[in-house]
């Protein structure tokens, strides 16, 4: 069994710190529950502390700032950090700067996709980026259930570029055998469908 310590506990304050009055999209849902399930979904997939560890912290760079990055390698050492870089595509400071958020975003995106081809199979920081995007894809898929295919809206990129994004990262994780991949190429499939055919 994997054994957790108060690491763990620290890295959810840390977190809880860096997402203080985010919600996720268009939702009254705290951010705080994203890097959560991420963290759940890390260790259901059989990962470790340091990963688990990252899920919570993924996305503290990216939506509180580059001062995380050094406060994360200060009390949970390089390891965790590069798992947390790996999973970002910028930094806070660097997405605010950008007047055009569609050919920033999609900008990202393309460089995520090639820095996720670059990793090799035995990268940790893979099943963190994976149950990142499963957390993603599932929340998308609820609300396409609940609301229907216009909740591409809220992004900055078009449905089509969204899902053409998510069918190329299942395609990368299931090709790495990253263990969340087939789970994720499941939910892809289906929000696909949902999505194209207006169905809820």
């Amino acid at each position: 069994m994997i054994i957790l310590t108060s690491r763990l506990a620290q890295a959810l304050g840390i977190a809880i710190e860096a997402h203080d009055g985010q919600g996720r999209k268009a939702s009254n849902i705290p951010y705080i529950a994203h890097p959560m399930a991420v963290a759940a979904l890390v260790l259901e997939y059989g990962g470790d502390e340091n990963q688990a560890i990252a899920g919570l912290l993924h996305d503290t760079i990216e939506d509180g700032g580059a001062r995380y990055a050094q406060r994360i390698d200060d009390e949970f050492g390089p390891a965790v950090l590069a798992m947390v870089e790996a999973c970002s595509d910028g930094t806070a400071e660097a997405r605010a700067a950008h007047r055009d958020r569609k050919a920033d975003s999609l900008a990202r995106k393309a460089a995520y996709l090639r820095n996720l081809e670059q990793h090799p199979q035995t990268d940790p920081a893979l099943l963190v980026s994976a149950c990142d995007k499963l957390h993603n894809v599932r929340s998308i898929l609820a609300d396409l259930h609940r609301i229907g295919p216009q909740i591409f809206d809220r992004f900055n990129v078009s449905r089509a570029q969204t899902l053409a994004h998510y069918q190329a990262l299942a395609d990368i994780f299931q090709a790495k055998q990253v263990p969340a991949a087939d789970d994720l190429a499941r939910a892809v499939k289906k929000m696909i469908y949902l999505a194209e055919s207006g169905a809820n």
